[in-house]
């Protein structure tokens, strides 16, 4: 029993730890404007607030996911807390924009810290369907936290424009609570399937991704989720305006719409493995993409926009869970520090690409040509992996 409650102590911390690290950029996001008129800078400079901190978590991952295979990922997952919590509440007393850059700089390093220990944590700590269902509550965790942390921000927002730099600080106590409750776990003691064969141990990357060919498509499968995530994200506000939603608060009522959806199928992952695996999951939350993308370019009521995005936030929420155990079951057992820090990496490169690649399609097509683009990315992505099953049934 003691140890039982200890793993749920433990899970708590990390769920929680995970709905920091979609704070770090959502908390700000309804405050943007007021970031430009206060410092005085342009809409670029101000936006460049929310953005540094995704550059530094994809250039620093990798070198945090090898420490974390070194040492273990608890001593990461703790500091990483308090380094995200001091980074993060600088703002609150920075009046000038390039030292709020360096403190985004800081915050990114902390980002970067807790998001891969947190999953290599999970990995270590659960096993089986406890670690199917961690998994599903650290996506859900995400989820919520994109739906409640844009609130939350703005609310803070209205009462000071840096305000919500404070809410970072909530890490530091929270790391406090992590060093007291999460376990230090030797790596040299990993025990799971693999681990002591010494495949890929030492490798280079491209030549276990050469080994283990399912393990670019995970990754390259998140690159494409979090760039149709920002899809919903960047270019969905643009469309409600088109159907005369333009208050802040209601669009923030759809993103979180989009949030809650994908936190209630997170939440059921684990039970839905009891009948299917996880590539027909994943094969359902692209159908599910496809069709929500077409239903947006022809929806125009705001009733009716509440469809797309709440079929979205459900795919999202079996894709996410499902590409971190797949990243647990492909990777070298000794090196999943480093394989599930391009899990963050990916992740984040999507998120920034977005924007621009499908952004190009704007002047040409309008944003529901931006919608037609992306159902047809899930639509041929669904075909392909419905196709991969078949061809793995038939043999």
């Amino acid at each position: 029993m003691g140890t039982s409650r200890r793993l749920r102590r433990t899970l708590w911390v990390l769920v929680a730890a995970a709905t920091l690290t979609v704070m770090a950029g959502a908390v700000l996001g309804p405050v943007v404007p007021r970031i430009q008129r206060e410092l005085g800078v342009s809409g670029l400079a101000a936006g460049l607030v929310i953005t540094t901190h995704g550059g530094v978590i994809v250039l620093a991952s990798p070198l945090l996911g090898s420490l974390v295979d070194r040492i273990g990922a608890r001593r990461p997952f703790v500091g990483g807390l308090v380094v995200y919590g001091l980074g993060g509440g600088a703002g609150l007393f920075v009046d000038s924009l390039y030292p709020l850059l360096a403190s985004r700089i800081v915050l990114g390093l902390g980002t970067a810290a807790v998001y891969t220990s947190v999953t290599v944590l999970i990995y270590d700590c659960y096993e089986g369907q406890a670690m199917e269902r961690a998994l599903g509550y650290r996506s859900s965790a995400n989820s919520a936290g994109a739906a409640v942390w844009p609130l939350v921000g703005g609310a803070a927002g209205a009462v000071a424009w840096n305000l919500p730099f404070g809410i970072y600080l909530i890490a530091v106590p929270l790391g406090v609570v992590a060093a007291l409750t999460i376990p230090e776990i030797d790596p040299a003691d990993d025990t799971r399937d693999g681990a002591a064969d010494g495949t890929g141990d030492s490798a280079p990357v491209l030549s276990v991704f050469r080994d283990r060919p399912a393990l670019p498509l995970v990754y390259l499968l998140y690159f494409g989720a979090n760039a149709l995530l920002y899809v919903i994200v960047v270019f969905y506000p643009q469309f409600l305006a088109g159907i005369d939603v333009t208050d802040s608060l209601q669009i923030s009522l759809y993103l979180a719409a989009n949030g809650a959806a994908g936190g209630l199928s997170a939440i059921t992952y684990d039970r839905l493995l009891r009948y299917v695996d996880r590539s027909a999951l994943v094969l359902a939350a692209l159908v599910l993409w496809a069709v929500g993308f077409g239903i947006a370019t022809t929806v125009g009521t705001p009733m009716g926009a509440v469809i797309p995005v709440v079929l979205f936030g459900l795919g999202v929420g079996l894709v996410f869970p499902s590409t971190f155990a797949w990243v647990e079951a492909f990777a070298p057992a000794a090196r999943q520090g480093q394989f599930s820090s391009y899990i963050a990496s990916f992740g984040y490169t999507g998120q920034f690409l977005s924007p621009v690649l499908f952004g190009a399609l704007v002047p040409f097509a309008g944003v529901r040509g931006v919608f037609v683009a992306a159902g047809v990315v899930a639509g041929l992505a669904a075909i392909g992996l419905g196709t991969s099953r078949l061809r793995g049934a038939a043999t």
